[in-house]
């Protein structure tokens, strides 16, 4: 099997990556040899979850159980990183005598503090991630709307093991409780399997909404198979819009099908005979060619997918891979959106970004 360079190198950096911080715990842990062999067994542990993680096993297991290899083999994922970024500054310390070898060898207040760090970051990442937050827009109708309305914009919701039904009931509270006239879902409903959704019935949160619902397919979404998620989404009473056009009031949404398929629609040819009368919004999950959106004479184009790099230094590499990578922006009459997203692939935690659910209002 010829595997391609690109992904034999994201499969080797973070085999790399854990050989290296269990050097690092292995020298900083005092000298009991007992507490360095399961604190370095307990590691291993977590990093092949990963792998468990992403794989077809997952599905195969009890819903709870496959939830817990699920949640610590991608936040596994994060803390490596973190846990990489940190031995780095630790072992160049030592180097230039910046930091007291005691402190680095065999050292119960080495061994605390990094602990403490550690558990202190974490701890915040997981309430930040949860506590989401409301960004209020204000747009004008440019006189195509008749009367004040208000849509709730989401995107990236990745329901499955990790975002469960009631996470689902907790953000769904939240969007009711600002009494919108439609829901917007710009793609990744489903995180990569049909199965926990299902077997939670978490359709039936959508089903108690009293709005309309639309959505488009995200990768991830073709991940988890087509199919499948639109039985979710029939059962669900969420309009899924693939390469279509929609109409809700003074509203044309305008729902692309995700660039995952190569064959999709080009935004001229789904727009074609499109009534200009109305205010045009532009689903789109991935944030690339935004030009087309100003071209074709949209309105609005939301989007999603980059989750601005969910933690940092990820933003960093987002921006510098988009565009616009999050936020607002303007072209001409164009007005862009690209949302972090409400929910999160893998571990549940957000660092120096934000999750979020964005409220526009039209004038």
């Amino acid at each position: 099997m010829n595997i391609p360079p690109i992904a034999f190198l994201f499969m080797l950096l973070p085999i790399v990556g854990q050989l290296y911080i269990s050097y690092g715990v292995w020298q900083i842990l005092p000298d009991i040899l007992w507490l360095k062999i399961i604190t370095i067994t307990l590691m291993t542990l977590a990093f092949l979850l990963f792998f468990v993680a992403m794989s077809g096993w997952l599905d195969k297991l009890p819903l709870e159980l496959a939830t817990i290899s699920y949640n610590v083999g991608t936040s596994w994922l994060i803390v490596l990183l973190y846990m990489f970024i940190l031995f780095a500054v630790i072992h160049v310390g030592g180097w230039l005598s910046w930091i007291p070898k005691q402190y680095i060898q065999q050292s119960y207040i080495g061994a605390a503090l990094l602990g403490g760090l550690l558990l202190g970051l974490f701890a915040y990442a997981r309430y930040h991630y949860e506590d989401k937050k409301r960004v209020e827009l204000v747009l004008d109708g440019k006189g195509k709307i008749k009367e004040p309305k208000k849509l709730v914009l989401v995107s990236d919701l990745h329901l499955g093991y990790h975002n469960r039904r009631r996470d689902l009931h907790r953000w769904l509270e939240q969007i009711k409780a600002e009494k919108p006239d439609a829901l917007l879902i710009a793609g990744d409903l489903i995180d990569r399997t049909i199965k926990p959704v299902n077997e939670e019935g978490a359709e039936e949160e959508f089903k108690k909404l009293g709005f309309p619902v639309y959505a488009i397919y995200g990768n991830h979404d073709y991940y988890t198979g087509v199919a499948a998620d639109r039985k979710f989404c029939e059962r669900a009473g969420i309009q899924l819009l693939k390469d279509e056009v929609a109409y809700f009031g003074n509203f044309a949404i305008v729902g692309r099908d995700d660039r995952t398929n190569v064959n999709r629609m080009t935004l001229a040819q789904l727009m074609d005979g499109i009534d200009r009368s109305k205010y045009i919004i532009d689903l789109d999950h991935q944030p690339y060619n935004l030009e087309e959106a100003e071209v074709n004479g949209v309105d609005l184009e939301f989007a999603g997918h980059t989750h601005y790099g969910q933690v940092w230094p990820g933003n960093w590499v987002t921006q510098a891979m988009y565009e616009n990578a999050y936020g607002l922006s303007r072209r001409n009459a164009t007005t862009y959106y690209v949302s972090s997203g409400l929910g999160i692939w893998g571990a549940k935690f957000r660092i120096g970004t934000q999750s979020e659910y964005v409220v526009v209002t039209f004038k």
